[in-house]
């Protein structure tokens, strides 16, 4: 079993992940995502996992919606941190927070009424490593229940500079002049193989596998999982300037999220969404 780059546990070992869902396009993923679970979700009191769920932003939401969640994270960091959000979720608690590996979760077969993967099938680089967590998703879950299943699109790193693209700012990124920066992006637009070891040719992710729609529902069948709708959950939205302003405001949120919903699952442009989240149900046995 190959290891995560270390240079991405760092990252989340850091604490820097923490609040990324509160603010720039965090925010529209975080909304538009909860909106396709409560679509999509079993009512409460239902079984959830949230593999790989970080310090637990969905985890405690869905908590105090009724849900009983367990947390999973391979970072010791994330699961300490889930203690953070107790304040905010007065009442309520998770049923677990334990570190373990997204490929060997210690829950019995059939368990789960809901999975969330939201993570874990980008960090993995091995597409064998990617089907062992699709495959163990696959056998906690209950006949008829659904994984949420997150992942980056091949050209998500280069339309992210590309928004942020300011060489003439003091510390501005100019990573687009860079031709090992550019020699990176040929390849996660042509494989999807983001290889980027310590973090050393960009300072954003570390090596990680990028997925079209296509590729998603590809890996997702191949791991047990007939069918899969896949929704591009920040359409457009998130190339807005000023983006947080705009969130702040009902109005004009609710304009963003309504063109993030018609370019929903559109398939020639799902990619400019960076961000995928694709809804599996595990068929019930005949």
């Amino acid at each position: 079993m190959e290891t995560i780059d270390r240079t991405v546990l760092a990252y989340y070992d850091a604490g820097e992940e923490f609040s990324r869902l509160r603010t720039g396009c965090g925010r529209i993923e975080f909304d538009r995502t909860k909106e396709i679970l409560l679509e999509e979700l079993p009512k409460p009191p239902a079984v959830i996992y949230d593999i790989g769920g970080a310090y637990g932003e969905y985890s405690w939401w869905l908590a105090s919606l009724g849900y009983e969640v367990h947390l999973f994270d391979l970072s010791e960091k994330n699961i300490l941190m889930s203690g953070m959000l107790e304040s905010e979720y007065e009442g309520f608690d998770l049923a677990a927070r334990e570190v373990c590996d997204a490929r060997d979760v210690p829950r019995p077969d059939k368990s789960a009424d809901a999975i969330l993967l939201m993570g874990p099938l980008y960090h993995i680089t091995d597409h064998e490593g990617r089907l062992t967590a699709i495959r163990e998703c696959f056998r906690m879950l209950r006949d008829g229940g659904r994984l949420f299943s997150a992942a980056l699109t091949p050209s998500s790193v280069l339309l992210y500079n590309i928004t942020e693209y300011s060489p003439n700012k003091e510390n501005g990124n100019s990573w687009l002049e860079d031709p090992s920066f550019l020699k990176m992006v040929e390849r996660e637009l042509r494989d999807g193989c983001h290889i980027n070891p310590g973090r050393k040719c960009y300072s954003g992710i570390g090596s990680s596998h990028f997925h079209s729609a296509k590729a998603l529902r590809g890996e997702l069948s191949e791991g047990g999982f007939a069918k899969s709708v896949v929704h591009g959950i920040m359409g457009g939205a998130w190339l807005a300037p000023d983006l947080d302003n705009l969130w702040d405001n009902e109005k004009s949120r609710e304009a963003l999220l309504n063109t993030v919903r018609l370019l929903d699952t559109y398939e020639e442009i799902i990619g400019l969404s960076a961000h995928l989240l694709a809804v599996s149900e595990k068929a019930k046995e005949t």
